[in-house]
């Protein structure tokens, strides 16, 4: 017997009609997936999410009522695949992925489910879409840094520490866009006169190592780039920075408040909401391949004067001037 006709003759019984009412209040819920690449008890996972659906609300999508969303979250980057095939298994509509190796994972399982990513630097270097303005494909989202940002970082450290020579640039290839960073890094080093030493790890034990080899040189500093890897062991990445006496720059907010340098990003809260947006516009019926990939709308910048003074920097008037946080 089909749904439709059992909930028929479910109503012919007045007992039973309040159980078959539930049961077709739930099926006209849309059904939404997301994978986070952050663990659920993260500060800034919980910001992220509940901007995204605060979003969806104002767009007429309210949780529990008329969206019903599954939510995936990973101990570790090795279970990428793993829940994203069990989020595609449960046949959602769209999902919204977080970062370039959760959509990387969903892209693998589904070429059919509308994915919407965010914090995805390169793409169409990684093979995301086709064109940021026409994707062509399911993908389609909102890019996290465009090619210019590594300049600004490097302009930043070179700011604050002007005897600036070279800037190891430590990622996890597995975990970020890593070759879209160091090119781009490469090409905006050379106008500021500073040498880009790449530096790639495959976990977080190559860290110490990595900045123990690079600081054998002096007037180094530390260029971080958005990656799983890093996020994850931040505390390790702030305290290797301050033993080696190394300034530092970085992408996200949190990092600065936790006792890093300095960090100029886009404000992720802000990207989850505009995901929502293109969430929105495929569950009324646009088609992914045609929404076209947007870009950032808000940037931050954030000094630690009291991490400064311990490194024995002065913080120019310029940076300060364009601080949106400073931390004393």
């Amino acid at each position: 017997m089909r749904r439709r006709e059992f909930i028929c003759f479910a109503g012919s019984s007045a007992v039973a009609w309040p159980l078959a009412a539930r049961a077709q209040q739930a099926s006209a819920m849309r059904q939404i997936g997301v994978l986070m690449g952050t663990p659920a008890q993260d500060a800034e996972s919980k910001a992220e999410l509940a901007g995204f659906r605060d979003s969806l609300a104002k767009l007429g999508w309210i949780e529990g009522r008329t969206i019903h969303i599954d939510y995936r979250f990973p101990a570790n980057p090795d279970q990428y695949p793993i829940l994203a095939k069990e989020l595609i298994g449960l046949g959602p509509e769209v999902i919204l992925a977080q970062s370039t190796p959760v959509a990387a994972a969903l892209q693998r399982e589904t070429r059919r489910i509308a994915i919407v990513f965010t914090n995805v630097s390169d793409p169409i270097g990684s093979g995301f879409v086709s064109s940021l303005a026409r994707p062509g494909g399911n993908l389609t989202g909102v890019i996290a840094y465009e090619p210019g940002i590594t300049g600004k970082w490097l302009a930043m450290l070179k700011e604050i520490a002007p005897r600036l020579k070279r800037a190891a640039l430590v990622a996890n290839p597995k975990t970020t866009a890593y070759d879209y960073f160091v090119r781009n890094a490469k090409i905006a080093a050379t106008s500021l006169n500073i040498e880009v030493v790449p530096s790639p790890i495959n976990d977080i034990a190559d860290f110490e190592p990595a900045i123990a080899s690079f600081v054998r040189v002096a007037d180094g500093a530390l260029l971080t780039v958005p990656d799983g890897t890093l996020y994850a062991h931040r505390d390790v990445v702030i305290a290797l920075a301050a033993r080696y006496r190394l300034p530092a720059v970085y992408p996200w907010r949190y990092v600065v408040a936790e006792g890093g340098l300095m960090a100029y990003g886009v404000d992720v809260v802000d990207a989850f909401q505009q995901g929502a947006s293109n969430v929105s516009r495929i569950l009324r019926g646009e088609n992914p391949a045609d929404l076209p990939v947007q870009v950032p709308t808000k940037y931050e910048t954030i000094l630690n004067l009291k991490t400064a003074k311990a490194l024995g920097l002065s913080v120019p008037s310029s940076l300060l001037v364009r601080a949106d946080e400073v931390i004393e």
